[in-house]
């Protein structure tokens, strides 16, 4: 498997360059559209193939590069099968992985940050990869305060479906503030402040409850542009410029 991580500074979003060695076929996961350019130029430079790009969930703090990326090499977009979004043109599930060359990406529906939220494991060699999203953060998660989202439910998802992977996973966040790029299941079980397993659900619930989070100053211009995979006028892009700064998720 071939692996780039790169990270997008203004909103600290990473997007993970997956390829297959064999058929050098290749996935962009959670691209961002400023760097569409930069993505495409990492692609090409390791002699593959763009076929698709994937989404974790419907993004609040930046605008997805989904449909631009489409229009520029003919890749297709996969997103969650639970959007149900026209503009998609592959649905993935936990029942419809998305086979990328001799790769297969496995969904995971983790909600909680929001409803609709999807991880992917990948596991290769022995070794397994999981992208959690906004689900599960390095010492931390996504918050649960907007889109459906909900604390009891986030909880469930990373106890029974994110925990439950094997131990030393390697965890990929959608974000990460403090310039961490990786962690691992046993990390985040036994060090994450708000959802190691000594931490009860009440506990949790208390802690989301009391973060006083603002109002995610983006979601206004990202979420209605990401609802149609990116496809959006350039003056929405300007308008998140002109706001400026980052719209922390966790």
């Amino acid at each position: 498997m071939i692996f780039r991580q790169l990270v997008e500074p203004e909103s600290s979003t990473y997007t993970y360059l997956i390829g297959c060695e064999n058929t050098g076929e290749a996935v962009l996961l959670d691209p961002v559209i400023e760097t569409c350019d930069r993505d495409m130029e990492a692609v090409a430079a390791l002699g593959l193939n763009l076929a698709f790009t994937l989404d974790t969930h419907i993004h609040a703090d930046h605008i997805s590069g989904a449909c631009r990326l489409r229009s520029l090499t003919g890749c297709e977009v996969a997103y969650p099968a639970d959007d149900n979004l026209s503009c998609a043109d592959v649905e993935v599930s936990e029942e419809a992985p998305l086979s990328v060359g001799d790769l297969t990406i496995r969904a995971l529906f983790t909600p909680g940050h929001t409803d609709k939220h999807h991880s992917y494991v990948i596991e290769q060699g022995g070794h397994t990869q999981v992208f959690t999203g906004d689900a599960l953060l390095i010492d931390g998660c996504g918050r649960t305060d907007f889109q459906n989202g909900d604390s009891a439910t986030l909880y469930k998802s990373v106890r029974e479906k994110l925990f439950a992977l094997p131990e030393d996973t390697l965890v990929y966040p959608a974000h990460d503030y403090s310039g961490r790029r990786v962690s691992t299941i046993i990390q985040e079980r036994t060090r994450n402040p708000r959802l190691n397993d000594e931490i009860s659900l009440s506990e949790f619930q208390r802690i989301m409850a009391e973060l006083d989070l603002p109002y995610p100053k983006k979601i206004d211009v990202a979420v209605p542009a990401n609802l149609k995979c990116g496809d959006c006028v350039e003056e929405a892009v300007e308008h998140l410029h002109e706001i400026g700064g980052k719209s922390p998720q966790g």
